[in-house]
């Protein structure tokens, strides 16, 4: 019998905790995403209550979050996760939080896509690709979606991730051409000599520079996963998986019962509670992707901030919809500090944070590595065999 009938994991997108061991590997040492969020308002300019009285700051760091200090008992169980994966992409976070840690190296362009794989792509789609470079989403479409508006030719970019983006005006390139484009794309770059680890369909309205906005109909097409994540050991022992947010697109929906996509942190978690509140039992698994996508690559640590407040006001309403066979966790996939150089993603550890109503809290549990300890003791607590790779800390759980 599980210990509780009900698991919610929720993935804030990008929060790392400060440095990883490794982040020299990545170049990103000094990394903080936290501390540095926190630094930019000052101790007295933010708050995250409700996550704090979980035990947010008393994750052991070298100096404390700015504005979230260690309380005396917090009332949930607290630590921090390091990855072990090649790299820091949101598939690799997220997989490996499944019990599948990416161990080949996924393929990277900082220069953009050789010249043959651009000709595939205009051939298949008839249109011309432009850009081909690392660039911001946003910025991109400042320069080039006027002459879209123009040509209909594709907006072609990557970044420091695994990820061939394609932007594209809805009123010259309607969506369900834009979704083709990009499955078509998956097809071709799967496999040697690319094994891209997303194509991300970027899909915005405006008719100038000055309105150019980004919608909601973003699409992530992810490689498969190369082997069995514990979302399919899950599903095959009968618990029922749901995904909100992104986690359909990164698992390709593979090892999900269902789930819905959404159009924002608060429509995520909206849905998150909406799902709670329901008579759905077995696994929640939600991703709050505007922390990254919105304010972490654009190195914006006021909006960063003000985001997580956000989240912590409706982590409180969640709280409250919690019922005490509920276990909730929170964590995240990589980082993406706003106060750091560049515009890529940067190896932190992220923080853990495991709270039931049922349980007395104030617990520490340490360093975990890999991610995978997360779906170990997802696994453990509705008695499903894992695959060894990470261990259950749902004993520590009393």
């Amino acid at each position: 019998m599980p210990k509780f009938d009900r698991v919610i994991a929720i993935v804030t997108d990008s929060i790392g905790i400060g440095e990883a061991p490794d982040a020299a590997k990545f170049h990103d040492t000094g990394a903080d995403t936290l501390g540095h969020i926190g630094a930019h308002f000052g101790e007295t300019g933010w708050a995250l209550p409700n996550w704090q009285r979980l035990g947010l700051g008393n994750i052991q760091r070298p100096t404390p979050i700015p504005g979230v200090p260690a309380i005396p008992a917090p009332i949930g169980y607290f630590g921090k996760m390091a990855e072990i994966s090649a790299g820091k992409d949101s598939m690799d976070g997220h997989w490996e939080m499944m019990g599948l840690p990416v161990t080949e190296p996924l393929g990277f362009f900082p220069n953009g896509f050789p010249a043959e794989l651009i000709q595939q792509l205009e051939e298949f789609s008839g249109r011309k690709v432009i850009v081909n470079q690392p660039y911001s989403g946003t910025e991109v479409i400042n320069d080039y979606g006027e002459r879209q508006l123009q040509t209909g030719e594709l907006i072609v970019y990557t970044s420091g991730d695994s990820v061939l983006q394609i932007a594209a005006n809805t009123a010259v390139i309607p969506l369900a051409e834009l979704y083709k484009i990009c499955e078509y794309a998956r097809k071709i770059t799967t496999g040697a000599p690319y094994r891209i680890g997303r194509i991300i369909a970027r899909p915005y309205v405006g008719t100038n520079k000055a309105n150019f906005t980004r919608t909601s109909d973003r699409h992530d097409y992810a490689l498969l996963p190369t082997a069995e994540t514990d979302l399919d050991r899950l599903q095959a022992a009968g618990v029922a998986t749901y995904g909100v947010g992104k986690i359909n697109d990164i698992f390709s929906g593979q090892g999900l019962a269902d789930g819905v996509h959404t159009a924002s942190n608060s429509d995520g978690m909206n849905q998150t509670i909406a799902a709670v509140q329901s008579a759905r039992s077995g696994f929640i698994f939600t991703n709050l992707v505007d922390f990254d996508a919105m304010y972490g690559h654009r190195r914006n640590p006021q909006g960063d901030g003000e985001a997580l407040m956000a989240f912590d006001r409706q982590l409180g309403d969640l709280l409250a919809a919690m019922q005490p066979s509920d276990l909730l966790l929170i964590t995240s996939d990589h980082g993406n500090d706003p106060g750091f150089t560049g515009t890529d993603h940067t190896r932190e550890y992220v923080p853990l944070i495991a709270y039931s109503p049922s349980l007395p809290g104030n617990g520490d549990l340490g360093v975990r590595s890999p991610f995978a300890d997360l779906g170990a003791t997802v696994l453990e607590n509705f008695g499903v065999a894992g695959n060894g790779v990470g261990q259950s800390f749902l004993g520590l759980l009393k």
